[in-house]
C-alpha cells in the first residue's frame, strides 16, 4: 500500500507536516518505537510511529530523523499525546532528508494504525492477489474477448497500485494502463537495463533505475502450452522478445505476487503469438516478391504480385506508387571474435549455430514501426522476408512529396512531407537498447535503398540496399546504417576491400602513431582526424583542438617525420583518411 492512502483514510488520524511529493512511497510494514536508535530493527520500507520520548531537546530530532532515512523508512508518524504540537525541529529535520511526516491525533492510538497497516499490506492483500490471480487465469482462456495487456495492465493498477507498461525490445511502448505513457526515452533506456541483463544471464525480473524511479522488468515468453520451442541460445530471441516494465522495486516482493506478475507475463504473451499471426500474411507477401525479383521473373509477373500486396500493406489506398528495400544482417562473433551470419551457440547450445535471418527479421519488422505511433497493431506497413542470413523489407510508400496517409487510410492534413525512409533516422531511437542486446559479440548492420516506382526498379533497389549495408558494415560500432545516398562516394569501394589488405595499409600508415601516442600522449591520431576533417586548415583546426597554431604544425610536422608522409599532398591526405575509415 501506498502512504497517501493512509493520509486518505480518515480513522487513523493522520495528518501531513512535510513530504507531499513522497506520498507515492510503499509502506511494507510497521514499527512503533521510542529508542533513540532503532536502526537494528529496521528493515526499510516500514511507517515508523513514536510518541517522541525519545527526543530531550531540539538537537535530538536531525541524527534519529537521519538514522531512519538510512534505513530505507516510508515515512514517519508522530503522535501528539506527549507534547502537543510536533516540534518544529522534528519538521525541520524530516524536510531535510526527504521523510514523510505524519501527525497522529491524540484520541487515535496506535495499535489502530497498526492494525490497519498489518490488514492491508497482509490479509486483506492476499484476498485481492488471489482474486486478480483468478481473473488473469480467466482472461487467458478468454480468447481475443480478454481485452488485451491494456485490461490487465489496470487490473494492476486498480488492485495492486502497480504502473506498469508493456514494451517492445526497442523500448517503444506497446501498452499501458489508462492514460499514462512512458516517455520515449525511459523506455529506450528501460529496454537497454532489460537487454544487457539478459544477455548477461542475470535472473529476472532485473532491477532498474531511470531519472530517480525505481523499475521491475519481466520478459514476457509464452512457456505455456502451444509455445515454440525454448531457444537453446538467449540471442536467437532477446532482440525480439516484449518486456513488462513495472514502476515498483520488486526485489522484496513475497513469492505470491511475483507469481502473480509471471502469470501477467504469459497473458500477455499469448496475446502477442495472437498478434504476431497477423504477420504471417506479410511476411508471405514479401517472400514472394523477393523470391520473384531474385530469380530474374518477368515485370509483369511482379507487378501482378505488387498489386495483391499493396492493399494489404497500405489499406485505403489500393496500389503503391512508389517502393523502398530495407536489408537488413545480425552477425555474431565466436570465441576467436569472428564475425559471420551464424555462429558458435556457446555453453549449452549443443554446438548449434544462430540463424541470422529469423532474428533480423524480428529485428527489423520493430525497427520499421513508426516511433511516433503506440500500440501493437502500428506495423501495417511492414512486409519483411528473410533469406539465407539477411532480412529484406519491401516497404510500400504513397507518392513522394504527397500527403501521407493516416491510419484509416484518408490524406492527413497539413504540408506535404516526403515519407520515404532514411537511414540515419530508423536507427536514431533504437541504437542505445540494441546496442546493449547485441553486447560485445553481435552487429546490425542496415542498408536502405532509394524509392523506385515500377517492378523492374525494385532488382536494382535490393542490390542497392544491400551495397548500403556493406558500406555500414565498414564502419565502426554495434549498430550501423547506411542509405543509397552514400554509394556516390569513394567510401563504398571500403567494404570489398580484403581483410589482410585492410589490415597491412592502415597498420603501415597508424601504426607509428598509435605507438608514440601510447609511450608520450601526444594525440596524434586526434590531430590527423581533426585536421583532415578541416580540409586541411591550419586555423579552423587549431581552433577546434584548442591549440595554438605553432603547436599544432609541431603536431603535423612530427605525424610526418613517422609516417614519411606529405600532408600537404593530396595523395598522403587521402591515405590518412581512407586508412582512419578503415580502421
Amino acid at each position: 500500500m501506498r502512504l497517501r492512502a493512509l493520509l486518505e483514510t480518515d480513522a487513523l488520524g493522520l495528518r501531513l507536516l512535510g513530504g507531499e511529493d513522497e506520498l507515492d512511497r510503499s509502506v511494507r510494514g510497521v514499527m512503533t518505537t521510542d529508542l533513540r536508535d532503532p536502526s537494528r530493527y529496521l528493515s526499510g520500507g516500514e511507517l515508523v510511529l513514536t510518541g517522541l520520548a525519545w527526543r530531550r531537546d531540539a538537537a535530538d530530532s536531525e541524527p534519529f530523523v537521519r538514522i531512519l532515512a538510512g534505513a530505507g523508512v516510508a515515512g514517519l508518524a508522530a503522535g501528539e499525546a506527549e507534547l502537543g504540537d510536533i516540534p518544529a525541529d522534528l519538521v525541520e529535520a524530516c524536510a531535510r532528508h526527504r521523510l514523510p511526516l505524519f501527525a497522529v491525533h491524540e484520541t487515535v492510538a496506535f495499535a489502530t494504525i497498526t492494525e490497519h497497516v498489518v490488514r492491508q499490506v497482509s490479509g486483506e492483500r492476499a484476498g485481492d492477489l488471489a482474486a486478480v490471480v483468478d481473473r488473469h487465469r480467466r482472461l487467458m482462456t478468454s480468447g481475443p474477448a480478454g481485452g488485451g495487456p491494456e485490461v490487465v495492465l489496470d487490473l494492476l493498477g486498480t488492485d495492486l497500485d502497480l504502473h506498469a507498461w508493456v514494451l517492445s525490445p526497442t523500448g517503444r511502448q506497446i501498452a499501458g494502463a489508462g492514460e499514462t505513457s512512458l516517455p520515449g526515452p525511459v523506455g529506450a533506456a528501460l529496454a537497454g537495463h532489460h537487454l544487457a541483463a539478459t544477455r548477461t544471464g542475470r535472473r529476472a525480473p532485473h532491477r532498474a533505475t531511470v531519472d530517480g524511479t525505481a523499475y521491475s522488468l519481466f520478459p514476457i515468453r509464452n512457456t505455456g502450452r502451444g509455445a515454440l520451442p525454448a531457444s537453446r541460445d538467449v540471442r536467437e530471441s532477446v532482440l525480439s522478445d516484449w518486456l513488462l516494465a513495472v514502476e515498483a522495486d520488486a526485489s522484496d516482493w513475497p513469492p505470491a505476487r511475483l507469481d502473480l506478475l509471471q502469470g501477467v507475463t504469459q497473458l500477455i504473451a499469448v496475446e502477442r503469438d495472437r498478434r504476431d499471426a497477423a504477420r504471417t500474411v506479410r511476411r508471405r507477401l514479401a517472400q514472394e516478391v523477393l523470391e520473384l525479383v531474385q530469380t530474374g521473373a518477368p515485370p509483369a509477373e511482379i507487378a501482378a504480385r505488387l498489386r495483391v500486396a499493396a492493399p494489404v500493406l497500405l489499406p485505403g489506398l489500393g496500389s503503391a506508387p512508389h517502393w523502398q528495400v530495407v536489408v537488413a544482417r545480425v552477425e555474431w562473433s565466436d570465441a576467436e571474435g569472428r564475425a559471420g551470419g551464424g555462429t558458435q551457440a556457446g555453453s549449452g547450445s549443443s554446438g548449434s549455430e544462430i540463424a541470422g535471418g529469423p532474428v533480423a527479421q524480428a529485428l527489423l519488422e520493430e525497427i520499421l514501426v513508426d516511433p511516433a505511433v503506440t500500440g501493437p497493431d502500428s506495423a501495417d506497413r511492414i512486409a519483411v522476408a528473410h533469406t539465407g542470413e539477411e532480412a529484406v523489407a519491401l516497404v510500400p510508400l504513397p507518392a513522394v512529396g504527397a500527403p501521407a496517409p493516416d491510419r484509416d487510410g484518408e490524406r492527413a492534413e497539413g504540408p506535404d512531407r516526403d515519407p520515404a525512409l532514411h537511414a540515419d533516422v530508423l536507427l536514431a531511437a533504437v541504437r542505445e537498447p540494441l546496442s546493449a542486446g547485441l553486447a560485445d559479440d553481435g552487429r546490425l548492420t542496415l542498408g536502405v535503398s532509394a524509392a523506385v516506382h515500377s517492378p523492374e526498379g525494385l532488382r536494382g533497389a535490393l542490390e542497392e540496399a544491400r551495397h548500403a549495408r556493406r558500406v555500414a558494415a565498414a564502419r565502426p560500432g554495434r549498430v550501423c546504417a547506411a542509405g543509397h545516398h552514400e554509394l556516390a562516394s569513394h567510401v563504398l569501394l571500403l567494404p570489398f576491400v580484403p581483410d589482410d589488405v585492410r589490415r597491412a595499409f592502415t597498420a603501415r600508415l597508424l601504426d607509428p602513431l598509435r605507438d608514440y601516442d601510447r609511450r608520450h600522449r601526444a594525440e596524434l591520431i586526434p590531430t590527423l582526424e581533426t585536421f583532415l576533417d578541416c580540409d586541411g586548415s591550419w586555423t579552423r583546426c587549431a581552433a577546434r583542438l584548442h591549440l595554438h597554431v605553432n603547436t599544432l604544425r609541431y603536431r603535423v610536422g612530427r605525424i610526418e617525420q613517422l609516417t614519411g608522409r606529405d600532408l600537404s599532398r593530396l595523395e598522403d591526405k587521402l591515405d590518412f583518411f581512407l586508412a582512419l575509415r578503415m580502421s
